[in-house]
Parts: structure tokens; C-alpha cells; sequence
């Protein structure tokens, strides 16, 4: 249960939510994900492990395993994309929040949320051009993933990361997955990685912190990594 909102929490979380609104921080290292849409098998362990870790009720999903599919026999496709949050360069729900609910972590960049603050205006929602704040019917506030901060400062991965059974799912320094140069099981030795997939919106729009390495039907070729 979310408790009340705290006086003196709440104009800290402004204050630094003011010194945030004008110029993105830049962070010492920026962390974000890298999905093989190939391989990717559709399972879902990954939402359903992101799902038990943050005690989610149903409706809201922080990650997103969603299933493409197209073609005419016989020439058929169907690959998989997933996303969560993606701790963007320039987020979009940050500047959005009245109470400061939103942050992004100078050490990691990983964009972060104390849903105690929220006030459930749902700016954020609106603001986000990938799905990424989910909001929470029962308690009324807005939620979003933040890569598992409490795993991370533990040295540990992601609970999506390590629940995924065919390792296509990964996390790492972003320029190390753009420029290929990330020793991950989601990258083969072959992979190239794009930072934007079909029906995806614009990377230019927040500069979000993911990779793919794509299927041939979704590839987008004017955006690449390296």
C-alpha cells in the first residue's frame, strides 16, 4: 500500500525534479537493454517474473512481449519485440511530473520512480511515447520499471534478465550495445544492433536506452547503432 505523502519528501522530490526539468542529467554510465528479436521465443517469463518481483496486480505490465506477425504463404514471419521502460537520455515523463515522482540516476541513468509521491495525474502516461508508466487501478498511482535498482546495487541482474530462458534478454553499458562490443549471450558473434524496430516511435523523440539485434521484417533501415 502506498503511504501518505511526506511534506518535506514532497518539495525535496520538486526541487529536484526543477533542477532536472531544463537539463537532462548525464550520467557517470548509462545502462540499457538489448533484446534479440530472432530468437526471442515468446515465453514471457520475463513479464511474469517482472510481474512477481513488483507485486503488480493485473493489468499493469512494466515489460511488454509483444508478438509480430504478418506475410502471405508462403511467405510468413512472426518475430517478437520486447520493452519495458527505457531509461531514455531524455525522458519525456521526467519534466512531465508535478510532485518530482521521477528521477534519473546520475551513476547508472536508469530513470527512476517514487510511486509514494505520485499523485495519479497520469502526465507521465501521456508523455511517454513508449508505454513505459503503467498505472496501478488498486492503489491509484503510477508505476514504471527501474531495471531492478535494488538488484543492480546488489551486483545482480535484472529479474527479467535473469528469468529469461533463452538469454536473448540482456542489460549493459548502452554504447557497449550499440557498437556491438558487449560480451552478452543476446549478441551473436554476427549480430548487428539497431536502435529502433518498425511500429517503434521515434528514437530522436526521447534517445532510448535500448538495442535490438532485429528480424529482417522489422529492421528499419535508416537507424543503426554502429
Amino acid at each position: 500500500m502506498v503511504k501518505k505523502i511526506d511534506k518535506e519528501e514532497l518539495e525535496q522530490a520538486i526541487r529536484r525534479k526543477v533542477a532536472q526539468t531544463y537539463e537532462p542529467v548525464r550520467p557517470a554510465k548509462q545502462l540499457g537493454f538489448v533484446h534479440h528479436n530472432v530468437d526471442c521465443i515468446g515465453c514471457r517469463a520475463c513479464e511474469i517474473a517482472c510481474k512477481d518481483k513488483n507485486g503488480l496486480p493485473p493489468g499493469p505490465r512494466f515489460r511488454r512481449v509483444m508478438y509480430i506477425e504478418g506475410g502471405g504463404y508462403p511467405e510468413v514471419f512472426a518475430y517478437k519485440v520486447n520493452m519495458s521502460c527505457n531509461h531514455c537520455a531524455e525522458p519525456a515523463c521526467l519534466p512531465t511530473c508535478p510532485t518530482g515522482a521521477i528521477w534519473k540516476r546520475a551513476d547508472n541513468g536508469v530513470v527512476d520512480i517514487d510511486s509514494t509521491l505520485c499523485i495519479g495525474c497520469r502526465k507521465c502516461e501521456a508523455a511517454c511515447p513508449f508505454g513505459a508508466p503503467q498505472w496501478d487501478p488498486q492503489e491509484n498511482v503510477i508505476k514504471k520499471c527501474n531495471m531492478c535498482i535494488d538488484e543492480l546495487e546488489a551486483g545482480r541482474k535484472p529479474y527479467c534478465v535473469s528469468a529469461c530462458m533463452m538469454r536473448v534478454l540482456d542489460i549493459g553499458p548502452i554504447e557497449e550495445i550499440w557498437n556491438n562490443t558487449l560480451k552478452s549471450k543476446a549478441i551473436g558473434p554476427n549480430d548487428k544492433t539497431v536502435r529502433q524496430v518498425k511500429n517503434m516511435a521515434n528514437p530522436e523523440l526521447t534517445k532510448p536506452s535500448i538495442g535490438f539485434v532485429p528480424h529482417g521484417k522489422g529492421r528499419v533501415t535508416a537507424i543503426r547503432c554502429s
